[in-house]
């Protein structure tokens, strides 16, 4: 069964693997998505 249980699967972080740095970090990831947002905003203000 795909999934399992709490815990399971891949570290997270540098104990990773496929650890990424820059671009494709969570912490990017969710600032283009909120810059995305904020443009999708102010377009419709326009």
């Amino acid at each position: 069964m795909h999934g399992g249980a709490r815990g399971s699967g891949a570290p997270t972080g540098a104990a990773n693997g496929r650890y990424r740095t820059g671009r494709r970090t969570r912490e990017m990831q969710e600032l283009r998505q909120r810059v995305a947002r904020l443009l999708r905003e102010a377009a419709e203000l326009v």
